[in-house]
């Protein structure tokens, strides 16, 4: 093989450095894929890899992040919710970037009492700003069985998806003035805390600590997405499903999301009237499903 001269070695890098790199479709390992952020020994690892709980008690919940940055992709994650009396809790699965005028795409896990529902909350932030909330009642329990969570985005729209079921997408109307998250790369994030000043019936109810400590489960988590960063680099094998690039909501998604949306949306900042007195959001007055 011939070597490389220096100006090329040096170019070379610098295409390393910038590169997209497509994860792998399979799920991989949890030792591989993160690192735990917070809750010391709270959060779990397990099965060599495959499963992680997080659990919270009175003096800390816990946490993880991927160990890569993406920019666009499909995010798949299974979870179990905590059991239960969960009133005060939140289980989260998120993207986000860092910083002053940071972007994210959330689902958040609203716990409840025994035998009430939990409030899926999904938000969008881009440069700074949120205040995108829709929320759901789910027509499952999500603490009896895995259930899958998946969040796509790419250039032109963020769709949530539970069990591959579309339940929410975020279009991209910049051309009107909506910021839009394209810019800033995100990892995937994960907790488990407490927040019962909010987070259960306006924070009426309050987190039970005798039933602590409280465990989510976490499994066959699965970033197809362009992973960006110093240590990335090109492989053509890892670059042929890229199907969430381009994905949209087809004729059935659409009749499965808007009988989400009839039958289990619970909020939506769109028709809340109350809330944006001088005018709905810009993007409300636009399709929400192209």
């Amino acid at each position: 093989m011939a070597l490389l001269s220096e100006s090329n070695t040096k170019a070379y890098t610098f295409a390393i450095t910038i590169s997209f790199l497509i994860a792998a479709a399979s799920a991989g390992s949890f030792y591989d894929d993160i690192d735990i952020t917070f809750g010391g020994e709270r959060a779990k690892i397990q099965n060599g890899g495959q499963d992680l709980s997080l659990s919270l008690d009175q003096y800390s919940g816990s946490g993880f992040q991927s160990k890569h940055e993406y920019l666009f992709g499909r995010f798949d994650m299974q979870l179990k919710l905590v059991p239960g009396n969960s009133a005060g809790t939140v289980t989260t699965f998120y993207l986000s970037s860092q910083g002053a005028g940071h972007d994210e795409i959330d689902f958040e896990f609203l716990g409840n009492s025994t035998g009430n529902p939990y409030t899926i909350h999904t938000n969008v932030y881009s440069q700074g700003k949120g205040n995108k909330e829709q929320q759901f009642h789910l027509w499952f329990d999500p603490t009896a069985a895995f259930h899958t969570y998946t969040i796509v985005w790419n250039s032109q729209r963020i769709i949530f998806l539970i069990d591959n079921i579309p339940v929410r997408v975020f279009n991209n109307h910049e051309a009107a003035g909506v910021p839009f998250p394209t810019k800033q790369p995100m990892r995937v994030y994960a907790s488990l805390w407490n927040a019962d000043d909010w987070a259960t019936q306006g924070g009426r109810v309050k987190t039970d600590w005798t039933k602590a400590p409280f465990t989510a489960s976490y499994r066959k988590f699965n970033a197809n997405a362009n992973r960006v960063g110093p240590n990335s680099k090109s492989t053509s094998s890892e670059n042929e499903n890229q199907a969430w690039s381009t994905q949209g909501i087809d004729a059935a998604g659409r009749n499965r999301i808007r009988w989400v949306q009839t039958k289990h949306m619970i909020y939506d900042y769109c028709k809340d009237l109350k809330r944006f007195p001088n005018g709905l959001p810009t993007e409300c007055k636009r399709s929400r499903f192209l």
